[in-house]
């Protein structure tokens, strides 16, 4: 792979001479889509970003030499985003992707949300920036009209089974609450902490320019606040470093246009929608062999979290005698196991045989795979155990026919029980689901 590196490089006209050989070659762990290959090459550092399959890449929205385009327009127009230095073609035998220069910083969200207050100003002006780009000539960037965007959502679900009464509860209410459409600007689609590079206590790159399109800036302002973005980081709406208002303020002084709270709320439940449907459809593309990667499957789970966060976001439209009704009883646990080991046990018995023989082993992206690994046998482990099943067909039907809401007797509790149980099975270190716990379980 170095070779076919070298000469992209030589023929893009970056590396100069043949002396300057690709080096330290590595493949970054995450990225549920795309993957990223940094190598040095020379006294440079570069990222490959390529598709995972051409399969996987005629089903998106936007192509790669589209985002190889907004990311060079962005560049060009003062937004922090990385040089697009050569896009491949197939006679490079890489795939299909570009190169891009590395910026200087990390992405790592422990590292942003734990850079001083000035990070959320960089942020607010990068998206003012990104929102101030000039349109024209950006014809093959898809458009997202919010009416359109929700019935393909509606869509979604019904192909993938239309079952999951949560999603139905945040799609009967997107349909309810339809903001006028917004003159469209260049919208990121994926600015959030973790795809945001941070150098020294600012912002110092915006990745992954996949999701771009035409639409609604409050889009970009609504998915970073979303709390599955905010890592932990409850207390603070904006993105995990400060409140929604101080944020808006700043993306208004920065030039962006004046805050909605309505769009705001309206598209933070939209994307957390749009992400239980994005993780149901991983799971899909592993079924078909699109993308046969142990990560998909485990993120397919990850559901579970947005449908938490649904009914944390809508439950206070519920009447207060369902909100303060208590959650239904819980069954009792089953008795330990006697005789012969359970499938559960056999599960957690692989699971620390990999942590103790395997796992020093391992570095870099194959100790990442590994924890991966070890996830999937959690959650399997744990459904066996405790998981109740999320899906109900005629329930989500009901709901999304408006025949029950969570104003119905009972349902707001049984909503939360379910989401209760498939989460702690699923992901169970998700961090609102102890405060989830805590609210609910106190009724």
């Amino acid at each position: 792979m170095e070779g076919l590196l070298e000469a992209v490089m030589r023929r893009a006209g970056v590396a100069g001479t043949v002396t300057n050989p690709v080096t330290g070659l590595q493949r970054l762990s995450g990225g549920a889509n795309m993957e990223s290959w940094l190598f040095a090459c020379g006294p440079d550092r570069f990222v490959l970003r390529r598709a995972p399959s051409a399969e996987w890449i005629a089903e998106r929205p936007l192509n790669t030499a589209g985002e190889a385009e907004v990311i060079r327009r962005a560049h060009a127009g003062g937004v922090a985003a990385p040089e697009v230095v050569a896009e491949l073609v197939p006679d490079d035998g890489l795939g299909i992707g570009f190169i891009m220069r590395c910026l200087p910083g990390t992405a790592d969200p422990e590292v942003a949300l734990s850079s001083p207050p000035v990070l959320a100003g960089d942020l607010a002006k990068a998206m003012a920036r990104i929102h101030a780009l000039d349109t024209r000539g950006l014809d093959f960037l898809p458009r997202l009209d919010p009416a359109d965007g929700v019935e393909g959502l509606a869509r979604q679900f019904n192909e993938a089974g239309g079952d999951r009464p949560l999603i139905a509860l945040g799609l009967a209410w997107l349909r309810r609450n339809l903001p006028p459409p917004a003159e469209p600007v260049v919208v990121h689609g994926d600015f959030r902490i973790g795809n945001l590079m941070v150098h020294e206590g600012h912002l110092s790159g915006v990745l992954d320019w996949e999701l771009a399109h035409l639409g609604d800036g409050h889009e970009d302002l609504a998915y970073g606040c979303m709390a599955v973005w905010r890592f932990g980081r409850l207390d603070k709406q904006g993105f995990g470093l400060s409140d929604v208002e101080t944020l808006a303020r700043a993306y208004q002084a920065a030039g962006g246009e004046a805050f909605d709270p309505a769009r705001f709320r309206f598209w933070l439940v939209y994307r957390t929608v749009w992400w239980a449907l994005g993780c149901l459809s991983m799971g899909q593309a592993w079924r078909n062999g699109t993308d046969r990667s142990l990560e998909r499957v485990v993120v397919a789970r990850r559901c579970a979290e947005q449908e938490l966060d649904l009914l944390l976001l809508l439950e206070s439209e519920a009447p207060e005698a369902e909100r303060a009704r208590p959650l239904p009883p819980v069954a009792p646990e089953s008795p330990a196991t006697t005789g012969e080991p359970s499938a559960a046990e056999m599960l957690t018995a692989v699971s620390e045989w990999l942590a103790a023989t395997v796992k020093d082993k391992l570095a870099g992206r194959e100790r990442w795979e590994l924890a991966v690994a070890q996830n999937a046998l959690g959650i399997v482990r744990r459904e066996l155990a405790t998981r109740a099943d999320p899906a109900d067909k005629a329930l989500a039907d009901d709901m999304l026919a408006g025949r029950q809401t969570i104003a119905t007797p009972g349902l707001l509790a049984t909503l939360r029980a379910r989401a209760l149980s498939t989460l702690s099975a699923d992901m169970p270190k998700y961090p609102a689901l102890a405060a989830a716990r805590t609210l609910w379980e106190q009724r």
